[in-house]
């Protein structure tokens, strides 16, 4: 029987948060493209934790895999702190949101790594322009066929997780209408958004092998869907979130997302269910997540009904409440009300700029919430 209590040494529902940064400077507030500079030292200290990406003004970090939430906020918080100690040194400092309110795709240096000119000789220009920044969530999993049938139900989920964790309003110095403008321009790629339902682990590893064969993909990590079985780490990975600008919000969306999959597990456990939705439904919440975020309303499927999407953040904590205190999540998931009433990073961003009339000042609002509750690193 699998265990829900993260002390025991069966509980297979680990987390594991990866987080993209920017690297900015404080005297301009543009994107510096300047990983290369930093990583030689970052790999010192992280080791694999520390990643280039795609842009060079972009840096990515992973936490180790962690049983409890409290561990995981100790590692991202340890990881922003190195990071942006790094940068430091340089002068410069990291921001944590969807996309950049004022820096253009266009003066941003590539990464000089095979894996990368790689990306851009297919992607072409949709690569160049791909400058947004993302949380990951991974939750392991006990098995393949598990995972597929947790996948299948977790998907309805997305949309409400994004509408929390929308961050990335601006684009090159102009505001989008969009709460996650980020969501917008990643449905470029191929092989993004919701992902399909599956019947079982088999269906599922037949399709990629299908992809592979045929030179659509060489690796299944080119599927960029918002939520995939990890090919390698033997997670579910939600990859649906706008870079998280607090940690606070940060540890709340990554507990969420480890409490429901804990409540579905123990609901096919009990042999009740969740209904599988149609991608297209689900589609119909994600447009409405990126675009209105928690002022707008989502469908609830179930009741055929609109529901406004702060009423649903209480009616998703109230799902998942039954496993909070076994997780020793409910202080962060219960932080998600706060978020409901206060607004995301997106609101916040929109509310300084409508007070000021300036994206420098949203940028420098962005950098100390970034570090909020981060001490300075001085190695």
């Amino acid at each position: 029987m699998t265990s829900y209590n993260p002390a025991s040494p069966d509980f297979p529902f680990t987390l594991g948060i990866e987080e993209e940064y920017q690297v900015v400077d404080p005297q301009t507030r543009e994107l510096r493209s300047y990983i290369t500079q930093i990583l030689d030292r970052g790999k010192m200290i992280l080791r694999e934790q520390i990643k280039p990406e795609l842009h060079q003004s972009m840096v990515e970090v992973g936490t180790h895999p962690c049983r409890t939430i409290q561990e995981a906020r100790a590692e991202v918080v340890r990881l922003r702190s190195i990071i942006a100690g790094l940068a430091r040194q340089h002068g410069l400092t990291i921001i944590s949101a969807g996309t950049h309110p004022i820096s253009s795709w266009m003066s941003q240096e590539i990464t000089p790594f095979e894996r990368y000119k790689g990306v851009v000789e297919e992607m072409q220009q949709l690569a160049l322009q791909l400058l947004i920044f993302g949380m990951h969530v991974h939750v392991g999993m006990p098995d393949d066929e598990v995972a597929i049938e947790l996948m299948n139900v977790a998907r309805y989920f997305l949309p409400h997780i994004l509408a929390l964790s929308t961050s990335s309003p601006f684009w090159m110095g102009r505001n989008t209408g969009f709460k996650s403008y980020r969501s917008a321009l990643f449905a470029n790629f191929p092989r993004t958004g919701i992902p399909p339902s599956f019947h079982s682990a088999a269906e599922f590893h037949n399709y990629v092998n299908l992809l592979i064969r045929t030179n659509c993909i060489d690796d299944a990590k080119k599927i960029y869907w918002d939520l995939r079985p990890h090919p390698y780490f033997g997670t579910l990975e939600f990859r649906i979130c706008d870079a998280a600008t607090r940690v606070d919000e940060c540890i709340a969306l990554a507990a969420l997302m480890q409490a429901l999959i804990v409540k579905l597990h123990r609901m096919f456990s009990e042999n009740t269910t969740f209904r599988v939705y149609r991608r297209a439904v689900i589609m119909e919440n994600k447009w409405r997540a990126q675009r209105w975020g928690l002022d707008g309303k989502l469908i609830d499927f179930g009741k055929r009904a609109e529901v406004d999407a702060r009423a649903l953040m209480h009616e998703l904590v109230a799902f998942v409440d039954e496993v909070l205190d076994e997780l020793g999540s409910r202080q962060e998931v219960e932080y998600l009300l706060k978020i409901a009433e206060g607004g995301s990073s997106a609101d916040r961003q929109l509310a300084v700029f409508r007070e000021t009339n300036d994206l420098n000042a949203v940028v420098d609002n962005l950098i100390v919430e970034t570090l909020e509750g981060v001490p300075v690193y001085q190695g």
